[in-house]
């Protein structure tokens, strides 16, 4: 079990960071009575903002299924998801993207998913715009949707406030282990700060193996296909695509290199730009010109789930999403705001369960075979 902590009934707590899951921490700590400060710089400007904001349930694990839905309940609540179906496919000649649709697949069913596969003569008369010609397999997850990332993580943010909350911005925060922000001491404080996460426990003297790495992002001009796509991971072309307000976005661009969160590139490669006409060739059969494009940061680790909880005792994180931290905070938020204040941790994503200088490799975090 989680600490209990100790002191009033209304224990202090700082939450580093906010974007979505640290904005999300301080809003429930907060309604559950918490005396909570937020820190950040500037709420929604870094990884938060700059996300596709692409949310399903589409998983085959018991415990990421469930994360999944309980998120997706509070974006309906919030009214923050235009709906929208998560179809991903793998084309001829990529049997190991094919196999694992097979084998993940009856197990996301297994979950309650509302999750099928989708025959390619079925997915070109729901989706005339999608090219399927040459699609081997193709599943639907039709319990999904897509965000505005920074108008949601700006608005949890302010319902933290609204709750109860202390917002400080504009400058970074030292963390201490005892544990303090600034040399200000709190009952608890969790670090969600994103790429800056991890210098952050370092410098407190509680390493964790997380590394940063780019990722990048394109939208298209207007075009009437908006409306005429579903939400689209192409495994074999290793890029996604969703609609945008009468565009299109693409996504991946993963560059699989440690990169340090004070000093990266944000605006997107030049090599990226031209695969991306030839991801929409190969998606709708058509390269829409560009409108504009861009670089974020996501974090990895070295079983690709996260880390979340109480690194040493009053000191919490939350860190390592893959990509996936966008859909996933509503729930991981609650869950860690409970654990802060004595309720259930999440086992799996137990952040001592590695070795503090781990060595790995970074994996693209949609990767079928990875999931």
């Amino acid at each position: 079990m989680a600490r209990t902590l100790p002191g009033p009934l209304s224990p202090s707590v700082a939450v580093v960071g906010g974007g979505v899951v640290g904005s999300t921490v301080a809003l429930e700590l907060a309604r559950s009575g918490a005396d909570v400060t937020l820190f950040d710089a500037e709420i929604a400007a870094g990884s938060s903002g700059r996300a596709a904001g692409i949310c399903y349930d589409a998983f085959a694990g018991q415990l990421d299924s469930e994360i999944a839905a309980q998120a997706l309940a509070t974006f309906r609540e919030r009214d923050a998801l235009t709906a929208r179906p998560y179809v991903w496919l793998a084309r001829e000649g990529d049997d190991r993207n094919a196999d694992a649709m097979a084998e993940h697949v009856p197990r996301m069913q297994e979950r309650g998913g509302d999750v099928a596969f989708l025959e390619p003569e079925a997915l070109s008369e729901r989706w005339p715009a999608l090219r399927t010609d040459d699609v081997e397999r193709a599943a639907i997850a039709r319990d999904a949707g897509y965000a505005d990332t920074a108008a949601y993580t700006r608005e949890t943010a302010q319902l933290a406030v609204g709750a109860g909350a202390d917002l400080r911005t504009g400058a970074r925060v030292a963390v201490g282990p005892e544990p303090t922000v600034d040399g200000e001491a709190y009952d608890a404080v969790v670090v969600a700060a994103g790429a800056h996460t991890a210098p952050l426990l370092a410098d407190a003297g509680y390493p964790i193996p997380v590394k940063a790495y780019r990722v990048q992002a394109f939208q298209s001009a207007a075009t009437p296909l908006a409306e005429r796509v579903p939400i689209l991971y192409d495994a074999t072309g290793g890029y996604y695509l969703r609609p945008d307000d009468g565009r299109l976005f693409v996504g991946d661009g993963t560059v699989p290199e440690e990169h340090d969160p004070d000093d990266w590139d944000r605006s997107a490669d030049g090599w990226f730009r031209e695969n991306c006409a030839e991801y929409l060739e190969a998606a709708v059969g058509e390269a829409v010109p560009e409108h504009r494009s861009w670089a974020g940061l996501c974090t990895a680790t070295p079983d690709g789930d996260p880390l979340v909880g109480e690194r040493t005792p009053g000191l919490y994180v939350a860190s390592g999403f893959q990509g996936h931290g966008f859909m996933r905070a509503p729930a991981i938020g609650e869950r860690l705001a409970d654990a802060v204040l004595g309720g259930e941790r999440i086992d799996a994503f137990d952040p001592n369960r590695f070795d503090d200088d781990e060595d790995f490799e970074i994996v693209e975090g949609m990767a079928l075979d990875e999931n």
